[in-house]
């Protein structure tokens, strides 16, 4: 029954992708990447929630703090907690000078505000890069959905699968198909959290039992040593700055039609806060009932599967699947923008469609190759995609706020932070426990800075968007 409905809900999706092309304008490219910038508040609200809370969040979190402890899901809930005000500010600004520079992709900002070609092409190869993890999440959580439905997919097959679904959600009207799904998404992935951290609550008989047991069964229910606790704190102050940074989710702002529209929608983001105690209370159950789980990223389906009937966990594992799927669709997405207007742009804006469609399905293909080849916690590639898109900073905030701030500068600024960020990570060095993205963030501006002030003297100043009404 559970494989019926799982299935019946991903058939339906894929119907409402088709529904959404007839409102498409074809050969648009406006309106294929950020769907004409006419998304009202409620749309702009579920397609924004749709990138926030996705496979990472009923899959990678649960298991996390499976694997980990309690320090690995705080983290999780406190940048979310403070991006969300840092957007409030910052996401209408970026809306504004999408606007101003009919910007469809992140470097489309940095070309048009700093007329450089380079920079351009530093800010598009930085983002590239640090996509393909993020595209390899999304797999990897679709794949644990699918195997614990019972369908016992090979790795490659459970790829194939959900990168054929992603590539058909945008293939046919672009942004748009991806959010009219994200309302039915956002619908079962809350109830679904919601069903799941109830059960686990009523089977061990209360919030107070099942937090005791899992003590009991060694848990952490708290820090254990400074270095965990620094970690997890300057792990969310990078994480909250550089939220903003994400390349799919300044597609997302674009969408929009208003600043206005984008306050009203960040104003009750907040509240899908609401649902990480349902979380927290699957991931103990299954520390509690279910000890022997091989891989930490099955937590969640796991307890779904052992407490709830078969139906439901259908339920659950479409909520868990559409998170995914549709993540990776804006991913694939704005992979074949940034290609397609910034690594290539002597492509003609109405061939421009043709050739992003082409590029999604090579992205879609390495993603699937590193998966099934380099599989590996999913928490650990979001944090290391976040080290590359957090270094785009210092120039998001030059665009929005600096008139001094030169492209050699901003150059200089993400190449040294990037470089430093790598070193960290693939070195093992540690400074003093710090987050190495916000070490690197720290480097970043440092060269930002200088750079800029030794070649001011040679550009003229530009008009920062705070600036311009």
């Amino acid at each position: 029954m559970a494989i019926v409905i799982f299935s019946s809900i991903l058939i339906f999706s894929l119907y409402l992708a088709v529904r959404s092309s007839s409102k498409a304008k074809k050969g648009n490219m406006e309106d294929y990447l950020v769907g004409g910038r006419s998304f009202n508040g409620f749309i702009l609200f579920f397609l924004a929630i749709g990138e926030v809370y996705s496979i990472g969040t009923i899959i990678g979190f649960p298991g996390g703090i499976y694997a980990k402890g309690v320090g690995y899901g705080l983290w999780f809930l406190g940048y979310i907690l403070l991006a969300y005000p840092i957007g409030y500010f910052l996401a209408p600004l970026i809306w504004r000078a999408g606007k101003k520079y009919n910007a469809m992709t992140a470097p489309d900002l940095f070309k048009s505000h700093f007329k450089s070609r380079p920079l351009e092409l530093i800010v598009a190869c930085s983002y590239l890069i640090f996509l393909i993890p993020w595209g390899q999440l999304q797999f990897e959580g679709l794949n644990v959905a699918l195997n614990a439905l019972g369908f016992n997919l090979s790795p490659s097959l459970a790829v194939f699968i959900a990168g054929v679904i992603a590539y058909l959600y945008i293939s046919v009207s672009g942004v748009k198909a991806p959010a009219i799904i994200s309302i039915l998404k956002d619908i079962l992935l809350f109830a679904a959290i919601i069903i799941v951290g109830v059960a686990a609550f009523r089977n061990l008989d209360g919030v107070h039992n099942l937090f005791s047991a899992a003590k009991s069964h060694g848990t952490s229910l708290s820090f254990t040593n400074t270095s965990d606790l620094t970690f997890s704190v300057t792990t969310i102050i990078f994480q909250a700055v550089a939220f903003y940074c994400l390349p799919f989710i300044v597609t997302v702002v674009f969408t929009s039609k208003s600043e206005k529209t984008i306050k009203r929608a960040q104003r009750f983001m907040p509240l899908y806060m609401l649902m990480y105690p349902f979380l927290i209370a699957s991931s103990y159950f299954a520390l509690v009932g279910l000890p022997n789980v091989d891989n930490p990223n099955h937590a969640f389906i796991a307890t779904a599967i052992e407490l709830l009937p078969s139906w439901v966990v259908g339920i659950v594992a479409a909520g868990a699947a559409l998170s995914g799927l549709l993540v990776l669709a804006i991913t694939s997405l704005v992979v074949g923008g940034i290609f397609t207007r910034n690594l290539m742009p002597g492509i003609p804006e109405n061939k421009q469609r043709k050739w992003s469609q082409f590029v999604v399905i090579g992205y879609l293909l390495i993603s699937m190759v590193l998966t099934v080849g380099m599989p590996s916690l999913m928490l650990h590639l979001v944090n290391t995609a976040y080290f590359g898109f957090g270094q785009i900073l210092p120039g998001l905030l030059a665009i929005l706020f600096s008139k001094s701030a030169t492209a050699k500068g901003v150059g200089a600024g993400i190449i040294a932070g990037i470089t430093v960020a790598l070193f960290l990570q693939f070195t093992g060095i540690s400074v003093f426990a710090i987050n190495n993205g916000l070490v690197a963030l720290v480097f970043n501006f440092v060269v930002t800075i200088i750079v800029s002030l030794l070649t001011a003297s040679k550009v003229r100043l530009l008009t920062p968007m705070v600036n311009i009404k």
